[in-house]
C-alpha cells in the first residue's frame, strides 16, 4: 500500500489534492447511486472482513458527505456497516498486535482501516446526533411523553445505537493500537476526531437524566481510555472548563467522570488541572457568566463528595474562591471542606498534620457563619448539621458552634434560621454529654466535683515537691569520694577482701550477663556503696572479657577504673531509662504518681461537666428562642420549629414541654401543613406508647397524656382535645383497652394519685366526643363516685366529672334533630343539686368552680331546667337562713350568760352569701342563654317539623299549577318563615323583660339584695362578697334592657372607684358584653372603658386592652380618638401588655385607613403637655404607628395635616413631637412638595434644634437614590431649613417677596415674616399658583417664574365617604380635650366649588 490516510480537520479537505502519499477521495458517488454501492460494501465485509474499508471508504465518506440527502435506509445500513467494521477491527487486531512478524505494509493496512473506519463512525453519529438535537427542539413530546421519532427521523433505538457506538470504539482504543503507529506516536487530529464525538453527545440536553446513565458511562471510560492511553489529558480538562461554561446540566455529569478517571484509571493529575484552572477565575469573569458559576459551583460540590480525599491537595486554589463576589462559589467551596471533613479529616487517629487541617477547616466554615450572602449562611449550617450527624465535630468545638448556631436563630434569613434550627435538633440528638440534659439538674454534681478537686489540689499542694537531681549532678557530688574508695580498692589485699570478692563473684553469677551487672553497679552507686561497687566492676571485668562496658579495664587503672564507673552510672539515654526502670521502686514516689493520676481524672471529670452543664444551658437557651416561632408566619420555620420541640422533648431537656404545650393550640391552625406537624409531633410523643403488650402500651399511653394535663390550662386542655378525640376516633386498636384502663384509674381500682384522677376523668370525657357511649353507659358509674356522698370532699374532681358529662350533650356534640335531655328525678340532677346546695353554706374554694359547670349542665341537659333551679335557689337560700339563725341562737346564748342581753345581733357568713349571689347570678346568666339558644331552637325546629308534615298532607291540585304558582309560594314561605320567627324572638324578649324578675320569679327576689351590696361598699367590704355581688349584678343586667339601664350607672361607679384589681377586672369584662348585647346603652360610657386602660394595676389594663380589642375589632365599638390611650399601653413596663397593644394596632392596620384616620388625632393627645410624656416614649409609639402608613397618598396628605398642625401648636414641645412625627413618614417626591408647599406653617419654629434636626433627616432620607433633579432640589431646600435655623427667618429673604420686587437692588429688600395663625384662615383656590423652593441659590434667593400645576385629584379616604362637610381628626366638642386646638379646614363641599 502506497498511501496514508491521514484524519483530516474539516470533512471536505478529503476531495482536495492532498500531499505525497496521502489518501484523497477519487469520487463522491450521487445519493441515488449509493444503494449498489451500499451492497457492495455489505458483501466485501463478508468476504474479506474490516479491511474492505480501505476499498469501500469513498461510499461510506459519499454518505457522509451528502448526510441530508440521502435516504434513511441507506444511511442505515451505512451506520451499521461501520459499526461492523470497528468491532471486526477490534477482534482481529489482538493477534496482530501480539505478533513479531508483522511487515510494515500490512502494519499501514491496518493503521488505515483503523483510521478510515474510527472516522466515518465518529462523523457519521455527530452528524446523527446533531439531527437528533434539531428534532427533539422542533418536535414536541407527545401525551406519552415519547418524542415523535426516537430523535433522528426513522431511527427509533438511537439511544441504543449510541451506546453500540461507544461499546465498538471502546472495544477497539483499549487495545495497545499505538504500536501501529511509528515510534508509537499516535496523531492528535486521531484522538481528536474521537473526543470531538463524545463531546458531542456530551452536549444532549438529557444526557444527566437517568435513561442516559449507559450512554454517560460509555462516554466517561472512552474518554477515560483516551486521557490514559492517548494523551488525552490536557485537552480533556481545558474541554471540561469549556462545557461547564456553555452546559450547566453537565456538571454533575462530569464530577462522575473526574471521580471515575482519577480512582478507576489512575489519573489523579486531572482534578489538579480542572481544579486549577477553576481557582484561577477571576471573579470579575466569574460575574460575567452567571450559568458558568452555577456549573462550576455544582460541579465543585459533587465532585467533593464523590472523591473528598483528592480535593485536598487542590484544597488551596480554591479557598481563595471564598474571598470572591460569587456567593454560589463561596457555597461550594464550604461543602467540599464539610465533605472533607465528614470523610477523611475525621476520628481520633489523624497525625498532627491533619488535626492542623483539620482545625483550619472548622475555623473556615466557622467564618462563614457569618458571611454576608443569606444563602452561604444557610448552607453552611447545612454542612455543620451533616458533620454533626456524622459525629465528625471535635468535642472541643461543640459549645462553640453551638454558641454560633445559637446566634443564628435571630438571622434576618428564613432559610438560615430554618437551618439553624436543624443544627441545634441535630446537636440534641447527637450529643456526647448526656441523654437527660438539664442544667439544674447537673449544677449539684458539678459543685460537688468542684469542691472534690478543689481539696485534691490543696491536699497536694501542702506536700513539698521533691527535687529531682540528674545524673551527671550525682556523680560530679560523688566523684571525690569514690575516687579515694577506688585507690583503696587498687591496694594489695588481705585474706577478708578475697572472701569478700568471692561474695561478688557470686553476685556477678547471679546476674548472669553483663547488662545486669551494670545495673548493679549502678545501684551500689546510688545507694553510696562504693566499695561494693568498685569491686563488682573490677570482677566484672574477668567475668565479661569480650564485653565493650568493661573492655577498659584491661588496664586497670584508677583513670580507667573511674572511666569505666562514669560510663555505667551516667551512661546513654536507653541505659538511663532502663536503670530508671529497674531501680528499686520508692514508696513515695508511687503515692504520688497515683494521687496525680487521680487528680488528672477528677479534673476531666469537672471539665466533663462545665462542659456538659454548658451545653444544657445553650439548649435551654435556643428553646426559649425557638418557642417563640412557633406562631411564625412563615410555615416552614413553624415546623421545623416543632420538630424541634419534639426532639428536645424525647431528650428531656429542661423546659423541653413548655414548648410541647405551646405549639398545642397550633392544632387549630388554618394551615393544613402546620396543624398536620402538630398532630403528628402529639401522635409521636404521646399517642405512639412502646411495650410489650397492649395493655402496657395503654397504661404508658394514659400516663403520658395524664402528665401532659397535671397543671394544664383550661386552653391547653380544649387543645388536648382536638388531638385525643382523632385518636378516638382513628379506630386504633388500643383504643378499647385504653377507656378500660381510665376508668380503672378514675374509680380507684389502681391506686393513683387525686391529679392523675382527674386528669383520667377528663380524659375520658375528650374520648366521649367521639364516642358518646364511652360517658353514656356509664353516667351512674361516674356519678356515684365523683358526685356521690363524699362529693364535699374533692369538689374538682365533681367539677372534671361534670366537665366529662358535658361532652354528651347537644350543645357540645352540635348535633341535630330532637334534643337529647334527660328527666328532671333523674339519679345526675339530684347529685348536683344536693351537692350545690350542700356547697353554698360550706366555705370551699372550689365550689363555685364547681357550680359554674354543674348548673351549666343542668341547663344543657335537663327537661324543664327553670324549674330544678328555682327549687335549687329556694334551698342553698333556706340553708343559709338556718345557718343565720343557728349563729343567732348561739349569739344569743353567749350574749345571755355574759351580760343577760336579750338583744340579738344576727350576722351572716359573707363566704356562704358570695357563694348564695354567685349561684344566682350563674342561673340568671344560664336562664338568658337557655331561652335565647336552647327554646328558640327547640321552636324553630317544632316549626320546621310541622311546616313539612302539612306540606306532605296537602296534596297538589295539578302539576301544572304546581310549576306555575312555584316562585310565589316560595317568596309566600319566605315571608312566613320570617315573620315567624320574628314573633319568636319577640317572645323570647318579652320573657326576659317581663317574667324573668317578676315578683313571683326567684331571681327577682336577690336584684335588690344585689344592688344593695354593690352600692354600700363600706358596709360589704368583704372581697369575695364584693366580687360576688359585682359579677352577678353584670350577669343580670344580661336579662334585659331596663335592669340594664337602671343600674349601668352602678356598675361604672364599681369599676372606676373599687380598691380591688379582680372586681374592676371582672368588671370591663361584664361591660364589653353588655356592650355587645346593648350597644346603643353603653356607647355613652365608651370613654370610661377607655380610662381603664391607664389602671395602676398590671391585671386590669391588661384585661381592658384584651376586652377593647376584641369590640373594636368586631366593630362592635367605633374606633375614636381615645384609641390614643391604646397606644400609649405600646411603651408599657409589662411586656405581655405591649404585645397585646401590638397586636391590636396589627390587626386595626388591615381595616382600610384606620390608623391613617386616627393619627393626627393620636398626635395631638399624646403631645398634650398635660399629659407629660417624655419625647423617648412618643418617638417610640409613632415609629410604631407610621410603620402602618405605606401607601404614597396617605404619606402625602399626613404631610399637609401634620404641617397645618404647627399653626395651632402652642408649645415648643408639641412643635417637636410634629416635626419628629414628619420624620417618620416614608417621604416620596409628592410628600416632599407637599412638605414645601407647607412652608409657611412651620419656617417660624426653625430656629428650634427639635424642629430643624427631624426635617434635616427627612432630606438626608430623600436624597439617598435620588434622580440628579430631585436631589437638587432638595440640596436646595436643605440649604434654605440651614439658612433660616441659623439667621432666623427675619434675616432670610423670602422668595414670594424676591418675586413681587424682581427689580429692585439688593440693598433694598422687603423682608417678609410667617403670618400669625389664624383659626378661619381661607386656602389659596385649587390651580392658583404656589411659591416653589426648588430654585433657591445659597447668597441669594430668586424664585422662578410662577408655574400653574394640573388639578389634583381628590383623595377620598373611607372616613371621609359619608361626610360632606369633612373635618379631619377633628372630634365632636364633647370629645375633644380641652388642651388641644383642631384645625379648621375648608369642606370637602367649598374645594369641589373652587
Amino acid at each position: 500500500m502506497s498511501w496514508d490516510f491521514f484524519v483530516p480537520v474539516s470533512v471536505g479537505d478529503l476531495v482536495k489534492t492532498g500531499g505525497i502519499n496521502q489518501y484523497v477521495v477519487q469520487d463522491v458517488v450521487p445519493p441515488k447511486q449509493l444503494a449498489p454501492c451500499i451492497s457492495k460494501f455489505k458483501a466485501a465485509l463478508r468476504s474479506q472482513g474490516p479491511t474492505c474499508i480501505l476499498e469501500h471508504f469513498d461510499t461510506g465518506y459519499s454518505v457522509l458527505k451528502q448526510c441530508n440527502l440521502v435516504d434513511l435506509g441507506v444511511k442505515e445500513d451505512t451506520f451499521e456497516l461501520l459499526i461492523q467494521v470497528v468491532s471486526g477491527l477490534a477482534v482481529s487486531l489482538p493477534a496482530l498486535l501480539l505478533s513479531t512478524s508483522v511487515s510494515a505494509e500490512e502494519r499501514k493496512e491496518k493503521l488505515n482501516a483503523v483510521k478510515m473506519s474510527v472516522y466515518l463512525l465518529c462523523k457519521l453519529t455527530e452528524t446523527f446526533e446533531s439531527d437528533s438535537n434539531r428534532q427533539s427542539i422542533v418536535t414536541a413530546p407527545g401525551k406519552s411523553g415519547k418524542k415523535g421519532k426516537g430523535g433522528v427521523e426513522g431511527m427509533l433505538q438511537w439511544d441504543s445505537e449510541r451506546e453500540r457506538v461507544l461499546q465498538a470504539l471502546i472495544q477497539l482504543l483499549q487495545l495497545d493500537i499505538r504500536s501501529l503507529w511509528s515510534l508509537s506516536l499516535v496523531e492528535e487530529e486521531f484522538t481528536n476526531c474521537v473526543t470531538c464525538c463524545c463531546y458531542k453527545l456530551l452536549e444532549n440536553p438529557t444526557i444527566s437524566h437517568v435513561k442516559s446513565k449507559p450512554t454517560r458511562d460509555g462516554i466517561i471510560h472512552l474518554l477515560g481510555v483516551l486521557i490514559k492511553k492517548y494523551n488525552h489529558l490536557l485537552g480533556a480538562s481545558v474541554k471540561v472548563i469549556q462545557l461547564l461554561q456553555h452546559f450547566e446540566q453537565l456538571s454533575s455529569v462530569f464530577a462522575q467522570a473526574v471521580s471515575v478517571w482519577s480512582t478507576e484509571y489512575g489519573l489523579r493529575a486531572i482534578i489538579g488541572e480542572v481544579i486549577r484552572e477553576i481557582g484561577q477565575r477571576s471573579s470579575e469573569e466569574l460575574a460575567r457568566e452567571a450559568s458558568g458559576v452555577k456549573a462550576f459551583s455544582s460541579f465543585i460540590a459533587e465532585l467533593g463528595s464523590l472523591v473528598p480525599e483528592l480535593m485536598i491537595p487542590n484544597i488551596s486554589v480554591l479557598i481563595t474562591h471564598l474571598e470572591g463576589e460569587s456567593h454560589t462559589m463561596r457555597v461550594a467551596v464550604c461543602e467540599v471542606l464539610g465533605e472533607i471533613l465528614v470523610r477523611v479529616l475525621c476520628g481520633d487517629k489523624l497525625d498532627e498534620s491533619g488535626k492542623a487541617d483539620r482545625d483550619r477547616f472548622f475555623d473556615t466554615l466557622q467564618e462563614h457563619l457569618h458571611d454576608t450572602h443569606s444563602h452561604v449562611r444557610a448552607r453552611v449550617l447545612q454542612v455543620y448539621t451533616r458533620i454533626v450527624n456524622s459525629k465528625a465535630l471535635p468535642l472541643c468545638k461543640y459549645s462553640e458552634v453551638m454558641e454560633l448556631a445559637v446566634g443564628r436563630l435571630m438571622d434576618k434569613s428564613i432559610n438560615a434560621v430554618k437551618s439553624a434550627i436543624q443544627l441545634l435538633a441535630a446537636f440534641i440528638a447527637r450529643n456526647p454529654y448526656s441523654c437527660k440534659l438539664s442544667s439544674a439538674d447537673l449544677q449539684k454534681p458539678l459543685e460537688k466535683e468542684t469542691a472534690k478537686l478543689r481539696a485534691m489540689k490543696e491536699r497536694l499542694d501542702g506536700k513539698a515537691p521533691v527535687a529531682t537531681i540528674k545524673a551527671s549532678e550525682l556523680w560530679a557530688a560523688m566523684e571525690p569520694e569514690l575516687l579515694v574508695t577506688v585507690g583503696a580498692e587498687l591496694e594489695p589485699t588481705s585474706d577478708a577482701e578475697k572472701e569478700d570478692d568471692d561474695g561478688d563473684v557470686e553476685e556477678i553469677k547471679e546476674a548472669e550477663d553483663e547488662r545486669a551487672t551494670a545495673v548493679k553497679v549502678a545501684q551500689f552507686l546510688r545507694v553510696n556503696k562504693y566499695r561494693n561497687a568498685v569491686r563488682l566492676c573490677i570482677r566484672a571485668h574477668g567475668c565479661f572479657p569480650q564485653s565493650e562496658m568493661f573492655a577498659a579495664l584491661s588496664t586497670l587503672t584508677p583513670e580507667t577504673l573511674m572511666g569505666t564507673l562514669a560510663l555505667i552510672f551516667k551512661g546513654s539515654e536507653e541505659d538511663n531509662a532502663e536503670l530508671s526502670q529497674n531501680m528499686p521502686p520508692t514508696p513515695q514516689k508511687d503515692a504520688e504518681e497515683e494521687e496525680d493520676g487521680e487528680l488528672k481524672k477528677q479534673a476531666m471529670l469537672v471539665q466533663y461537666l462545665k462542659d456538659t452543664e454548658t451545653f444544657a444551658l445553650q439548649v435551654e437557651r435556643a428553646i426559649s428562642v425557638i418557642n417563640t416561632m412557633l406562631y411564625w408566619k412563615t410555615t416552614s420555620v413553624v415546623q421545623e420549629a416543632v420538630q424541634f420541640c419534639v426532639t428536645v422533648c424525647e431528650f428531656s431537656v429542661a423546659n423541653s414541654v413548655s414548648g410541647v404545650r405551646k405549639m398545642l393550640p397550633l392544632v387549630w391552625s388554618t394551615d393544613a401543613a402546620i396543624k398536620d406537624a402538630v398532630v403528628q409531633a402529639y401522635r409521636r410523643l404521646y399517642l405512639n406508647p412502646q411495650g410489650d403488650t397492649i395493655r402496657v402500651k395503654a397504661h404508658t399511653l394514659v400516663d403520658s397524656l395524664s402528665e401532659l394535663m397535671v397543671d394544664a390550662s383550661l386552653g391547653t386542655i380544649q387543645c388536648l382535645e382536638e388531638i385525643v378525640q382523632e385518636f378516638f376516633g382513628s379506630g386504633s386498636h388500643l383504643q378499647s383497652t385504653v377507656v378500660q384502663v381510665l376508668w380503672e384509674r378514675f374509680t380507684g381500682k389502681r391506686e393513683t394519685s387525686a391529679l392523675h384522677r382527674r386528669a383520667a376523668v377528663l380524659l375520658l370525657g375528650m374520648a366521649a366526643r367521639a364516642e358518646r357511649e364511652v360517658v353514656l353507659s356509664n353516667l351512674d358509674t361516674l356519678c356515684s363516685v365523683a358526685l356521690g356522698e363524699k362529693v364535699t370532699e374533692d369538689f374538682l374532681l365533681a367539677r372534671d366529672a361534670v366537665l366529662t358529662i358535658c361532652s354528651i350533650t347537644d350543645h357540645v356534640r352540635q348535633s341535630k334533630g330532637a334534643p337529647f335531655r334527660l328527666p328532671q328525678d333523674h339519679q345526675l340532677f339530684t347529685c348536683l343539686t344536693q351537692a350545690i346546695a350542700e356547697g353554698v353554706v360550706m366555705e370551699d374554694p372550689y365550689w363555685q368552680t364547681f357550680m359554674q359547670q354543674a348548673v351549666r349542665l343542668i341547663y344543657f341537659l335537663a327537661e324543664s331546667p327553670d324549674q330544678l333551679c328555682s327549687r335549687l335557689l329556694q334551698r342553698g337560700a333556706r340553708l343559709l337562713l338556718d345557718q343565720i339563725a343557728e349563729g343567732s341562737e348561739l349569739n344569743k346564748d353567749v350574749g345571755q350568760l355574759q351580760d343577760g342581753s336579750k338583744e340579738s345581733n344576727e350576722q351572716v357568713n359573707c363566704v356562704c352569701l358570695a357563694q348564695l349571689l354567685a349561684l344566682c347570678g350563674c342561673v340568671a346568666f344560664w336562664q338568658v342563654s337557655h331561652l335565647e339558644r336552647s327554646v328558640s331552637a327547640e321552636l324553630r325546629r317544632r316549626r320546621g317539623e310541622t311546616e313539612e308534615r302539612e306540606e306532605k298532607e296537602k296534596a297538589p291540585s295539578s302539576k301544572a299549577k304546581q310549576t306555575a304558582s312555584e316562585s310565589a309560594m316560595e317568596e309566600e314561605l319566605g315571608l312566613m318563615g320570617a315573620s315567624a320567627e320574628d314573633t319568636e324572638a319577640e317572645l323570647i324578649r318579652k320573657i326576659c323583660e317581663t317574667e324573668l324578675l317578676a315578683e313571683e320569679n326567684l331571681l327577682g327576689a336577690f336584684l335588690p339584695l344585689l344592688v344593695r351590696v354593690c352600692s354600700s361598699p363600706g358596709r360589704y367590704s368583704h372581697p369575695q362578697l364584693t366580687t360576688a355581688a359585682c359579677l352577678a349584678l353584670s350577669q343580670y343586667m344580661m336579662i334585659s334592657p331596663s335592669v340594664c339601664e337602671e343600674n349601668i350607672r352602678l356598675m361604672f361607679t364599681v369599676l372606676e372607684r373599687s380598691p380591688l384589681p379582680v372586681v374592676r377586672a371582672n368588671a370591663i369584662i361584664a361591660l364589653g358584653d353588655l356592650t355587645v348585647r346593648f350597644p346603643n346603652i353603653l356607647e355613652p360610657w365608651t370613654q370610661n372603658l377607655y380610662a381603664r386602660l391607664s389602671d395602676e394595676v398590671p391585671s386590669v389594663r391588661q384585661t381592658a386592652v384584651t376586652v377593647l380589642t376584641q369590640l373594636v375589632l368586631k366593630d362592635v365599638l367605633k374606633v375614636k380618638g381615645q384609641v390614643s390611650e391604646v397606644a400609649v399601653l405600646l411603651i408599657d413596663p409589662e411586656c405581655h401588655i405591649t404585645s397585646l397593644a401590638l397586636n391590636f394596632f396589627n390587626e386595626l392596620a388591615s381595616k382600610d385607613n384606620a390608623i391613617y384616620n386616627l393619627l393626627p388625632d393620636i398626635i395631638s393627645r399624646l403631645s398634650d403637655p398635660e399629659r407629660g410624656m417624655t419625647s423617648e416614649d412618643f418617638n417610640t409609639i409613632m415609629k410604631q404607628l407610621f410603620s402602618y402608613i405605606t401607601k404614597e397618598r396617605q404619606t402625602e396628605s399626613l404631610v399637609e395635616k401634620l404641617c397645618q398642625r404647627f399653626r395651632t401648636a402652642k408649645t415648643e414641645r408639641q412643635w417637636c413631637d410634629l416635626a419628629m412625627s414628619l420624620s417618620l413618614l416614608s417621604m416620596c417626591e409628592r410628600g416632599f412638595k407637599r412638605l414645601q408647599e407647607c412652608w409657611e406653617c412651620y419656617s417660624d419654629k426653625l430656629t428650634e434644634p427639635g424642629v430643624y434636626q427631624p426635617l434635616l433627616a427627612i432630606t438626608a432620607k430623600l436624597r439617598r437614590g435620588a434622580k440628579a433633579q430631585f436631589k437638587a432640589q432638595v440640596d436646595e431646600f436643605e440649604k434654605l431649613l440651614t439658612a433660616v435655623h441659623t439667621r432666623g427667618l427675619e434675616n432670610v429673604e423670602s422668595p414670594e417677596m424676591d418675586e413681587e420686587n424682581p427689580k429692585e437692588g439688593s440693598s433694598e429688600r422687603t423682608v417678609t415674616r410667617t403670618p400669625l395663625p389664624a383659626r378661619g384662615r381661607a386656602r389659596s383656590k385649587r390651580g392658583q399658583a404656589k411659591p416653589s423652593t426648588s430654585g433657591y441659590a445659597n447668597d441669594s434667593f430668586v424664585t422662578p417664574q410662577k408655574s400653574r400645576k394640573p388639578k389634583k385629584p381628590l383623595i377620598t379616604f373611607s372616613s371621609e365617604e359619608d361626610d360632606d362637610d369633612e373635618e379631619d381628626a377633628v372630634m365632636a366638642e364633647s370629645e375633644t380635650p380641652k388642651v388641644t386646638t383642631p384645625i379648621a379646614r375648608t369642606s370637602r363641599r367649598a374645594r369641589l366649588r373652587n
